[in-house]
């Protein structure tokens, strides 16, 4: 069994109106869709995804991944075309549109439809939509994957947990940000399914993964970026502290380029419009 043969598949929701899967519930899917399709909301949304979830993906080190993003079928259509448009020089997402349903059956289906029968483990990873990984995380993936080949053989499900990166915050002054190690955050979290599985990896609760299969985490090496910005669902309850984030170094910057390929600049240009 060799890691370089397993399938890597990615999920990102870029404001499903799912049934679940939030903390913040709503009364009903029109209130929801309100809530997510905002206009403020919805640009905010894209400018992150733009400067930040989507450089890294396209200069990964290892190609070999899918990636799929899944909208809901009420995305306005002038928002698809804008999403379309971004996506156009990523070759490996895929863009789903699903009615509203429940989350986690929407997304196993979603995931499952992009399986290969390779009669191998899967390497499924999930990020949300103002989140990124290391140009170097599909590499390392299936490095760390090959790393713990016995586990991954002797289990259906094996967690692999990259927990070392960066908080950040992006505005028209460019980054704030500082360095953290999470346990078990979304970004940079990825588990290999045997492939008799049915489910995968949006099936779990990520903060719980430890409780239900073996769980490998890794340290050493900045391979995530947690975006922090108003519009987190888990910062819309009351109550919610605020993160303070000082403003990156020269040096700070240089990093965070190298690695996750996010330009100040672009970022700057991006919020000031």
């Amino acid at each position: 069994m060799n890691s370089r043969d397993m399938q890597v598949i990615g999920i990102c929701r870029f404001s499903y109106p799912a049934l679940g899967g939030f903390q913040v519930e709503h009364d009903t899917i029109e209130d929801r869709e309100a809530f997510l399709y905002d206009p403020i909301r919805m640009e905010e949304r894209f400018r992150t995804f733009e400067a930040l979830t989507l450089p890294p993906l396209r200069a990964q080190t290892d190609p070999d991944f899918t990636l799929a993003v899944v909208i809901g079928t009420s995305f306005p259509p002038h928002l698809r075309a804008r999403l379309e448009a971004l996506l156009a020089d990523l070759p490996q997402a895929v863009l789903v549109a699903r009615e509203p349903g429940r989350h986690r059956p929407v997304m196993k289906a979603v995931v499952n439809a992009l399986r290969e029968d390779r009669g191998l483990p899967s390497l499924q990873f999930r990020m949300d939509d103002d989140d990124a990984v290391s140009i170097r995380f599909v590499e390392r993936l299936r490095e760390t994957a090959q790393d713990m080949i016995g586990v991954i053989r002797n289990n259906r499900y094996a967690g692999i947990d990259f927990n070392q990166g960066f908080i950040a915050r992006l505005d028209a002054g460019g980054v704030r940000a500082r360095p953290c190690i999470e346990t078990l955050w979304t970004p940079a979290l990825a588990i290999a399914v045997s492939p008799h599985a049915s489910r995968g990896i949006m099936n779990f609760s990520h903060a719980k993964l430890a409780r239900i299969m073996p769980v490998l985490s890794v340290t050493g090496e900045d391979m995530f970026i947690r975006g922090h910005n108003d519009f987190n669902d888990s910062r819309q309850k009351d109550g919610i502290k605020p993160v303070r984030l000082p403003r990156i170094s020269a040096e700070d910057a240089a990093h965070l380029s190298r690695v996750f390929c996010l330009d100040e600049t672009r970022v700057r240009a991006l919020y000031a419009a």
